[in-house]
């Protein structure tokens, strides 16, 4: 039976209709006496609260209610919807079970609300914010036939603020190092009462005692005491360590000895047996019977040492260090008194090796927007112990083909094979020793590779790349990688006469036939704190310099001038500067839904030895994770018309300015299906004027060059990936005639060579950005 695509969109919206009329009907499953409970509405009453604050408490109190309504996505209730068409659960098949009880949602009801227990637990919450005199009603609030909600009226009152913070000063060691630090405390006078703020500050001064030698000391000793009889709506705090704080909670303690076990398993009896023969290495005593680790490897993990008072900073360092060398499944970490005259601790150390060597085998299936389909293996294997000093060696072999599926290009196919080595050290190996303290080791790492690239009916590259850098990590969310030198050699070969034919007269496709020597240093810092996920704005930022050729360029004399290139062994190095920045913020706008925005650009500067960049250094723009109504590589340079040229190969449009800008919208809608609404906007340039790329040059007026697009998308979040589907159109098209490359007054959705012409559909994996 031949389906037609009319047939398929006609069902498609059916299911739209049925599914929206069956959200519409959200209570028709109800039983007899049910309500749909539609969430609450909270109302602060107060005078002296401004409309900012009010907002800020409504939605802080709001999460604490409970049960939470179900979700609802404008005036409809998907998940339930799913839930209700799925049926019962015992009479259907395995897939209407997994959309009940995976997709759906139970209905929730108003009998589940407990009135009562929500106005006490809105009165704690305020409260303890310093809103002591705070009253609540509740009334019922019908919305519809059997929905109900309720109405929350809150009258906080006014906020109770700190009058003085006095810290006791006795003659106790731990009492007065805590009246020492009184300065630097956060709870000061005239800021607003908050419970929150007196247990961030019993925990703050808890870290600072552990880093004075008080292992045994923990929030729960110290008392902040609350007086709020001092009238004028002020509160007096009295902060003090217990009285009947244990004794072990009052010493400050040395380390005596340290004990590493570094092939330990929980099923062992008696740990201790190996003692006797174990090796003493700088202090430390390290059983390793086995052999299975070179005892340097702590010189740079643990920081507690013999006769160093107790620190907790260290104590975590030590911890955060040994998890991040990668070669132990579990490291656990406990001290115990040796002498409690002079408070002597002995600390233990606990490793588990993980199995050093692991080989992954990755088969993908890939598709893009330039017509290519295809698929690609990858075989590596790693050692994370090579020479029993957690190095980690990595072999990593690939192979793979991309098959156009455009009429038109049909044939001319791309084929790739190759092979890289890398080798990284948990050490700086340089001749500056650099150990920032922080838990992750700085590491050196080395890398070589070839690859082998075929274009059918084209021509073929060999491509060897090698490099020699470094890697450290400043705090948890900055990152340095200073590669000191990386070279890439690039060499053509089997250039069929169909190619030279179509290349001759035309620069850039000429400059793919040149034999391309790149070395020098590149540096990239990253910047991100996306992973705070309380945060309402979270950033990302990463910015990469790229100089080659630059002190050899010097060296040799090397001047574009002269009538004959430098070159080392036979061929000419590219002599360049190139920085490349990618600015994105995250702004999140509830628990489901956040707003995205990014500028990537970048710009690189051909001098000395080299009259253009190298091709595999430009910049280009389209595709997945860039403009998403244009194919990749087909944009730019600035207003050149790449119709005005016949593309019987590949589109692949470079240039040496990026520009590029993204604004997104994004939304979970049901489980793990999320939407995406997107602008794109961007194009690349040329710094200097290409013969067969007219209107690519870089000038004031780029901003009339910019291409845009919109669209919307899905994404399918399952944990471990993003699947995402992106499907884009154009809005304005730079190589148009000025005056006319606005094309939004041209959308027609309803126009099937429109869509064929100007729907671009992008599957990925990730997020674009």
């Amino acid at each position: 039976m031949k389906v037609r695509s009319k047939d398929i969109l006609s069902a498609i919206a059916l299911g739209i209709i049925g599914f929206t009329l069956n959200s519409c009907s959200s209570t028709r499953y109800l039983k007899e006496g049910e309500e749909l409970y539609v969430g609450p509405d909270i109302v602060i009453d107060s005078d002296s609260l401004s409309k900012k604050h009010k907002e800020e408490m409504k939605l802080a109190l709001n999460d604490l209610l409970r049960p939470v309504p179900n979700t609802r996505v404008l005036g409809v209730y998907p998940n339930l919807a799913l839930y209700n068409m799925a049926g019962n659960p015992e009479k259907t098949s395995k897939l209407r079970r997994w959309m009940r009880n995976k997709l759906g949602e139970a209905p929730v009801l108003f009998s589940q609300v407990d009135l009562e227990y929500n106005s006490a637990i809105l009165t704690n919450r305020l409260e303890n914010h310093g809103f002591f005199n705070v009253t609540i009603e509740s009334d019922t609030l019908k919305t519809a036939d059997k929905k109900k909600g309720v109405r929350y009226h809150v009258t906080p009152g006014e906020q109770y603020k700190i009058n003085e913070v006095t810290f006791l000063n006795d003659s106790t060691p731990l009492q007065q190092l805590i009246y020492d630090a009184k300065n630097w405390t956060r709870l000061k006078k005239g800021k607003a009462y908050n419970l929150d703020d007196i247990k961030e500050e019993r925990v703050r001064f808890d870290n600072y005692v552990k880093n004075k030698g008080y292992y045994y000391f923990s929030p729960n000793n110290l008392l902040v005491q609350v007086d709020s009889t001092v009238g004028n709506h002020k509160v007096d705090l009295f902060v003090k360590v217990k009285d009947d704080a244990p004794k072990p909670a009052l010493k400050a303690y040395t380390i005596d000895k340290v004990y590493v076990f570094a092939d330990y398993n929980i099923s062992d009896g008696d740990y201790m047996k190996g003692i006797d023969s174990a090796d003493q290495y700088n202090g430390m005593t390290i059983v390793d019977p086995k052999g299975k680790f070179k005892s340097s490897i702590y010189d740079r993990t643990i920081y507690l040492e013999k006769g160093e008072t107790y620190n907790r900073n260290d104590h975590n360092l030590s911890l955060n260090r040994l998890v991040n060398l990668g070669v132990f499944k579990f490291v656990k970490n406990s001290f115990e008194i040796s002498d409690s005259i002079n408070n002597k601790l002995d600390a233990y150390y606990f490793l588990t090796p993980d199995n050093p060597k692991a080989i992954r085998v990755e088969l993908l299936g890939k598709t893009n927007s330039a017509s290519y389909n295809g698929a690609e293996l990858n075989v590596n294997w790693s050692n994370k112990n090579f020479f029993k000093g957690a190095e980690l060696f990595s072999v990593s072999a690939y192979g793979g083909a991309d098959f156009q599926s455009s009429a038109r290009n049909n044939g001319y196919n791309v084929y790739k094979a190759g092979l890289e080595a890398s080798l990284t050290w948990p050490r700086l190996i340089a001749p500056i020793d650099f150990n920032p303290l922080t838990g992750h080791i700085p590491k050196t790492k080395t890398t070589v590779g070839y690859e082998f690239l075929q274009r059918s009916k084209l021509y073929s590259l060999n491509s060897f790349k090698a490099s020699w850098g470094y890697l450290w990590k400043q705090s948890t969310t900055i990152d340095h990688q200073f590669n000191v030198l990386e070279t890439n050699y690039v060499s053509p070969n089997n250039v069929t006469a169909l190619y030279q034919e179509y290349a001759k007269g035309n620069p850039s496709l000429e400059r793919v036939l040149d034999k391309q020597l790149i070395f020098g240093p590149t540096y990239t810092f990253t910047f991100t704190n996306t992973m705070k996920q309380h945060k309402t704005h979270t950033f990302y930022y990463r910015g990469s310099l790229d100089f080659s050729g630059n002190i050899t360029g010097l060296v040799m004399g090397a001047d574009v001038n002269k009538e004959k290139e430098k070159t080392i062994l036979g061929v000419p190095f590219s002599q360049y500067i190139k920085t490349e920045h990618d600015f994105r913020h995250y702004l999140k706008l509830g628990r489901t839904s956040q707003f995205v925005s990014r500028i990537h650009a970048g710009v690189g500067y051909a001098y000395g030895n080299s009259t253009a960049m190298p091709y595999t250094k430009q910049f280009y723009v389209g595709g997945s994770n860039s403009v998403r109504a244009f194919r990749a590589r087909t944009l730019g340079p600035g207003s050149f018309d790449p119709r005005s040229i016949d593309s019987n190969f590949i589109p692949d449009q470079s240039g040496d300015v990026l520009i590029e800008m993204n604004l997104e919208y994004r939304k979970k809608l049901i489980s793990i299906i999320h939407g995406a609404l997107f602008v794109d906007a961007g194009n690349v340039w040329n710094l200097s004027e290409v013969s067969d790329r007219p209107g690519g040059k870089f000038s004031g007026d780029f901003y009339k060059e910019f291409a845009m697009g919109a669209g919307l998308g899905l994404r399918f979040d399952i944990t471990f990936l993003v699947v995402r589907f992106d499907l884009a159109f154009p809005l304005r098209v730079p190589y148009y005639e000025e005056g006319s490359r606005w094309v939004i007054d041209d959308i027609r959705l309803g126009d099937r060579q429109w869509r064929k012409d100007n729907l671009m559909l992008n599957f990925a994996i990730g997020y674009p950005f």
